[in-house]
């Protein structure tokens, strides 16, 4: 029995999909905003100062190992109702919601580890969604743009693993755009229709990669061409990639690249 912390993004209905799909028992804590999953018997909405109704909830399923799949957006704390586990965990994750949604979750798993819970990778069931170390694309990055590349692996391994930023975009070594806490479409919609960077998303060098993985899908493709884009960089089995044939398709035919390092 698997225990489902699922948010919203397509992510984690893909990740319910390849559950059922191989018949895995399961049952799902619905954290995402419009109870996404309400129509699922084995769902459960319970609200995250409720970590004493959680807890007993995984050991009832008997339970021993969850793992997290879509954003889980801060709650609103000032109208949380607390249960007495609620209240002792609460602090640390009002402290936590300072620095970042991931800081959140981060705090969520070491309450989980507290309690006997073992929180394993998003991806562990699965691992197609996660490619290796290649060039996807007809189209390869240039040698100016391996330049880029490797300024930006730079630059990510300099962040803090609790930092919001998990894409930059690069042009000719320099970095012009980056994430801020609203997320990767929102930076690219400040660029130019013809900025001719690169988007790189990778994971910072201590992240957690049980969780938050740096996540692509047709969208993000839409959008690299909309904003003129020359391709996408990500880390070897250290990301998510949605709508993998789609979006490969969609980026031959508007000749952009998808390099993977």
């Amino acid at each position: 029995m698997i225990g489902l912390f699922l948010g919203d993004t397509d992510f984690s209905e893909v990740v319910l999909k390849k559950i059922k799909k191989i018949n895995k028992k399961y049952f799902i804590i619905d954290f995402s905003k419009n109870n996404k999953f309400k129509k699922d018997k084995n769902s459960y909405r319970i609200s995250i100062g409720k970590f004493g109704e959680i807890i007993n909830l995984i050991k009832e399923k008997n339970s021993k190992k969850v793992l997290f799949a879509g954003k889980i957006a801060k709650p609103k704390f000032s109208s949380l109702r607390l249960d007495l586990k609620g209240i002792y965990y609460m602090p640390s994750v009002i402290k936590s919601a300072k620095i970042g949604d991931a800081a959140i979750i981060k705090t969520i798993i070491k309450i989980l580890a507290k309690e006997g819970v073992k929180v394993i990778s998003s991806i562990f069931f699965n691992q197609e969604l996660s490619l290796k170390k290649g060039n996807y694309s007809k189209i390869k990055p240039s040698k100016q743009d391996y330049i880029s590349i490797k300024n930006g692996e730079i630059y990510f391994n300099k962040l803090n693993n609790l930092d919001h930023i998990q894409a930059i975009v690069v042009k000719n070594g320099k970095i012009i755009a980056k994430e801020g806490r609203e997320g990767t479409k929102k930076m690219l919609s400040k660029l130019n229709s013809k900025s001719d960077g690169i988007l790189i998303k990778l994971p910072k060098r201590k992240q957690d990669l049980r969780i938050d993985l740096p996540t692509i899908g047709l969208q993000t493709f839409k959008d690299i061409k909309k904003f003129g884009l020359k391709g996408v960089v990500l880390k070897s089995k250290r990301n998510i990639f949605l709508d993998k044939k789609k979006a490969i398709a969609y980026a031959n035919k508007h000749k952009i690249f998808i390099n993977i390092i």
